[in-house]
């Protein structure tokens, strides 16, 4: 990797601690395109950790930057309601998607409880072998001394594999689940993934339709154990307006498919990063499972989740208004020093590995959390068989957006195979 980035960084801290503090705002999507959010976001842990900032493009919000007052928020849904939204910009009211995760108990309870069973420990241990045998063909077909793009090759090839099993997808239109995700979470900007919020709409309704078809066939028979058999057959799911199917397919895709593929990408840039912690993951594979929490913990593939306040609220005697929108830096919260030794350090051995809160707390806690640690850990475990290197050979280039942290590209070579 070159020294382009770092160069851009260290300007970024310069800045980060120059500007009033007043005028930070940690949702800006450019700072994480650049990776530049850092020094920001310590710098508000030291001295506004409830930081209140505004936005051009969806109104005032509070960050909420530490590990423990992340924590009283999350678990606090009686204060603080994922509806209308868990994203920073509010639905439009010809546009709202329902969805569970923007739900609060009851409706909340019962339509995450309709799905959790594809995630239970029986099917997990059906789904493993299935994952695994997708590894060993993404991984055996890669070129060895040629650089390509690790994202697109193998982190959402893999977890697009798995995503269409979940759902009992057409295989072939598989890439369709990564498109919609891009689409459902990217910011709009002329050249990105959407340039306008229409196009968005367009796509999603294209997204609705296809999905439509898959419930009728699947309605119309016995219940199955895929995702849109569940939501067809399920109590809470079985009466859906076309809105909130939307909404909770949208859920699981960005959920199923965003989070792994990202993580995987970090966690080859973490390791090609910290070369001491590379060496000794290949040393003692059994090191695998610890570094899989360890890399969810460093990446946190959604840098944030939203809450609104329905009451009046105080803390650290800053005063949350009903109504207002509150954002829980699960990014910052990962690094906060008064929780999480020495946090900025990439530790495979770390005591805790599990102790992050990339996958949220409460009741909206990510009801996937298994299955994405189970993939991170298979294909860890082919690599490490196959390859004594993946090599990242240039820098990464990163998602425009401020909720899902993760990767456009990165640039690897794998230089050879492990002997037979």
């Amino acid at each position: 990797m070159d020294d382009a980035g770092e160069s851009i960084r260290r300007a970024a801290r310069d800045l980060a601690y120059s500007v009033p503090l007043e005028d930070i705002k940690p949702a800006s999507p450019e700072l994480f395109e650049n990776d530049t959010f850092w020094p920001y976001f310590e710098r508000l842990r030291n001295e506004d950790p409830v930081h209140y900032a505004e936005s051009e493009d969806f109104g005032p919000y509070w960050s909420i930057m530490k590990y423990n007052d992340i924590m009283a928020v999350d678990t606090n849904h009686q204060v603080f309601s994922s509806e209308p939204a868990i994203t920073a910009f509010d639905p439009e009211d010809d546009f709202r998607l329902p969805m569970f995760i923007a739900m609060d108990p009851p409706k909340h309870d019962a339509q995450r409880k309709t799905v959790s069973p594809i995630v239970s420990p029986g099917n997990l241990g059906y789904l493993e072998p299935i994952i695994r045998e997708r590894a060993i063909s993404i991984l055996d077909t890669i070129p060895i001394g040629e650089e390509f793009d690790w994202v697109d090759k193998v982190s959402i090839e893999l977890t697009t594999m798995t995503l269409a099993t979940l759902f009992d997808f057409p295989w072939e239109d598989r890439r369709k689940l990564t498109f919609w995700s891009d689409v459902a979470t990217a910011a709009p900007r002329p050249g990105g993934v959407i340039e306008t919020d229409e196009e968005r709409r367009v796509i999603l309704f294209e997204c609705v339709e296809y999905f439509l078809n898959l419930w009728n066939e699947r309605v119309n028979a016995p219940p199955r154990n895929d995702l849109i058999s569940m939501l067809a057959h399920g109590e809470s799911t079985r009466n859906m307006d076309k809105m909130e199917y939307l909404g909770n397919l949208l859920l699981l895709i960005v959920g199923g498919n965003d989070t792994t593929r990202n993580t995987i990408t970090g966690s080859v840039l973490a390791l090609n990063q910290n070369p001491d912690q590379y060496r000794k993951l290949r040393e003692n594979p059994d090191l695998i499972p610890s570094m899989v929490s360890e890399t969810i913990r460093w990446q946190t593939p959604l840098a944030y989740m939203r809450r609104t306040a329905k009451e009046d609220f105080v803390l650290r005697d800053k005063t949350i208004k009903a109504g207002d929108k509150v954002l829980m830096w699960y990014v910052s919260g990962n690094r906060d020093e008064e929780v999480i030794s020495d946090p900025n350090t990439y530790n495979i051995e770390r005591e805790r590995p599990r102790q992050h809160l990339s996958f949220g707390f409460g009741i909206h806690r990510c009801v996937g959390n298994r299955l994405a640690e189970l993939q991170l850990k298979i294909i860890w475990e082919e690599i490490l068989k196959r390859f004594p290197e993946v090599r990242v050979t240039g820098e990464p280039r990163h998602v425009y957006s401020s909720f899902v942290k993760g990767y456009t590209h990165l640039p690897v070579i794998v230089p050879s195979r492990n002997a037979v």
